[in-house]
């Protein structure tokens, strides 16, 4: 009888044990896909955040200073691109509250197609809704395709010690002729095209190719001039220099009527808007696309190395 309870009481602590261990990896599963939701969600919220805080600002019912940021170099690739730029401004326009918008820039320049599109988008917005002004605030740089952006704004503000100008246009690269001569190497390359491997750093420069890309160059020069000069109008105190592509500090910069005064992005804000609040309408990119994108970044940069495109900086 005792044999038989010792069995029992075996397979009973067995069966205890087996329905505990399921109980608990239960729980250790609910725990982990809790966890997991959670994590989801919380990056679901840093995507759509910016957007949500907009539209809570805008509930309220007072006047806001929205807040665009120009930072960093800019290119279709680049955090700062003309599509970003372009749907933070109509997202601020069309926010019955907006007073004001400030282009917050730091940027050293980039692409001039990039620029453009930016700047153009700027001129139709204040030709549409004269009533809201347009205005960058300068902090350490607008150099480059970020002035010709800013050109565009109705007034410019900066710090005395910030960096402006660099009116100009770039393509830069290498050349390798002598050293593959040093080295022996010979370079074998086919085109259907004379021109098709124009400014290859592989083989000898060809001066009517150069003065070609310099002809290109002027072009797009002169169109940036002219943009500057259709921005800022007679408050420019032209010299030689300045379109030369040189940089100027703040201080120098007013005095060339390239900006308008000295002050900060809540001074602008506050006393010239008249609307202290600020809201970001800078788009904020999804994190699963920007991984993506920086993925797929890296091999065009490798593959586009030798070449570097036309860049305003």
């Amino acid at each position: 009888m005792q044999n038989q309870n010792w069995e029992r009481d075996l397979l009973e602590k067995v069966a205890l044990a087996a329905v505990t261990e399921q109980t608990r990896a239960r729980r250790w599963g609910i725990f982990f896909k809790s966890l997991i939701f959670v994590y989801l969600f919380a990056i679901f919220g840093v995507a759509v955040y910016p957007k949500l805080s907009s539209e809570h600002h805008s509930l309220k019912g007072d006047g806001h200073t929205a807040i665009i940021d120009l930072t960093g170099q800019i290119g279709e690739d680049r955090d700062a691109n003309a599509d970003s730029i372009i749907e933070g401004l109509r997202d601020a326009i069309e926010d019955k509250h907006t007073k004001g918008i400030i282009l917050h820039a730091n940027s050293p320049g980039g692409s001039p197609v990039q620029s453009a599109y930016v700047y153009d988008e700027i001129r139709r917005i204040k030709k549409e809704h004269p009533a809201i002004p347009i205005y960058t605030v300068v902090s350490d740089m607008c150099a480059s395709g970020c002035y010709y952006i800013a050109s565009a704004s109705d007034r410019i503000f900066v710090n005395p010690a910030s960096l402006v100008g660099s009116i100009g246009v770039i393509m830069d690269g290498f050349g390798f002729v002598e050293g593959m001569q040093k080295l022996g190497v010979e370079r074998r390359v086919l085109t259907a095209g004379s021109h098709k491997a124009m400014l290859d750093p592989f083989t000898p420069r060809k001066e009517s190719e150069t003065m070609y890309m310099q002809s290109l160059l002027n072009q797009v020069h002169q169109q940036f001039i002219q943009a500057v000069k259709m921005g800022r109008g007679v408050r420019l105190k032209e010299t030689p220099d300045l379109f030369s592509g040189l940089v100027w500090s703040g201080e120098e910069a007013k005095k060339l009527g390239l900006v308008d005064d000295f002050a900060t992005q809540k001074e602008i804000a506050k006393d010239v808007i008249g609307a202290e609040e600020e809201v970001n309408f800078t788009p904020q990119q999804r994190l699963m696309d920007k991984i993506a994108g920086r993925l797929g970044a890296s091999f065009g940069q490798a593959l586009g190395s030798f070449l570097q495109p036309v860049s305003l900086r």
